[in-house]
C-alpha cells in the first residue's frame, strides 16, 4: 500500500487492474466516496433517504442519469475505477466484479456518499491508532439495531465502522473527527457494543475483525453501507455499488471538507 499516492494515479491502478486491495489508507488526505447507482425512477426517493440521514449517507455528488464521471474526480469514471463493485438485482446478490461498464445503462444515476477512510490521515497525524491499517485489513463494519429515517421504498438499520482505542484517544478522536461533517463526523457510539444491538465483535457484518487491546474500547463511526441496505431494501431491477471498503477515491482534500 502506498499512502503517498495521488488519486488519479490509484485511480489509474485500479482501472489497470492492478490495485485490487481496500483502499483504507491510499492516498492519505483525499476524500473516499461510498458508490450506489441506481434506476432513475428511483433516485429521488433514494436522495431523500440520503438526505434524511445525512450521518451515515453524506452527499458528495449525484451525477445526471448515464453520466459517469464525478464532478470531484475530473476524467475519472464510476464504472471502473473502484478496485471492486456489488451487483444486485431485484434486490438480491448477484455477484460482485471489479468492473461494471458492461451492466451500467444510460438510465442509471449515481451517487457519491462520504466515507470515514477520508479522516484517517487526521487521525493517525494525532497519533490515533488506525488498527485495521496497522494490521493489514479491511475496517471492521457492523448492522446496529438503530433504525435510520425511511424514504418512499427506502428503509435501513444503520452500518457503522469500529475502530478500538483508549478512552483518551477516543476522546481525541471526537474533537478530531466532528470537523468532517461530509465523512461522517464524530462517532456515534462508544463502548457497550450490545447497546447499538452488535452481539459479536470478532464477527463483523462486513470488513474483517481487528485486534483490541488491554485498555481500549470499541468506538463506533456511521458508515455509507447504510446505503446499501437501503437502495436493496426494495427488489429494484438493477443496483450497483462499491464493495464495503473498496471505495471510490476523489480528487477532493479532506481538510477541505471541514468545518472549523
Amino acid at each position: 500500500m502506498n499512502p503517498e499516492i495521488s488519486p488519479k494515479e490509484l485511480r489509474q491502478l485500479i482501472r489497470n487492474k492492478e490495485w485490487t486491495i481496500p483502499t483504507s489508507g491510499a492516498a492519505r488526505g483525499c476524500v473516499q466516496a461510498n458508490l450506489v447507482m441506481l434506476p432513475q425512477d428511483e433516485a429521488f426517493n433514494f436522495l431523500l433517504f440520503c438526505v434524511r440521514n445525512p450521518k451515515p449517507c453524506p452527499i458528495l455528488d449525484v451525477l445526471e442519469p448515464g453520466q459517469v464521471e464525478p464532478a470531484i474526480a475530473p476524467g475519472a469514471d464510476l464504472r471502473n475505477d473502484l478496485p471492486r463493485y456489488r451487483i444486485f438485482v431485484n434486490g438480491q446478490f448477484k455477484t460482485e466484479s471489479e468492473d461494471v461498464a458492461d451492466i451500467f445503462n444510460d438510465d442509471m444515476v449515481s451517487f457519491l456518499l462520504g466515507c470515514s477512510f477520508s479522516f484517517e490521515n487526521a487521525m493517525m497525524a494525532a497519533g490515533l491508532p488506525i488498527r485495521n491499517i496497522e494490521e493489514s485489513k479491511n475496517v471492521s463494519m457492523y448492522v446496529t439495531s438503530r433504525p435510520c429515517k425511511p424514504a418512499g421504498p427506502f428503509s435501513a438499520p444503520l452500518v457503522v465502522t469500529m475502530r478500538p482505542m483508549t478512552p483518551e484517544q477516543a476522546v481525541r478522536a471526537v474533537q478530531i473527527t466532528t470537523r468532517f461533517h461530509l465523512t461522517h463526523g464524530a462517532p456515534v457510539h462508544m463502548g457497550s457494543p450490545a447497546e447499538i444491538g452488535i452481539k459479536d465483535l470478532n464477527r463483523p457484518g462486513f470488513g474483517d475483525s481487528v485486534t483490541i487491546r488491554d485498555g481500549e474500547i470499541p468506538v463506533f463511526w456511521a458508515c455509507g453501507v447504510t446505503s446499501q441496505l437501503a437502495v436493496t431494501s426494495t427488489p429494484l431491477s438493477l443496483v450497483i455499488t462499491h464493495a464495503p471498503g473498496y471505495m471510490f477515491v476523489s480528487d477532493l482534500v479532506d481538510e477541505d471538507l471541514t468545518i472549523l
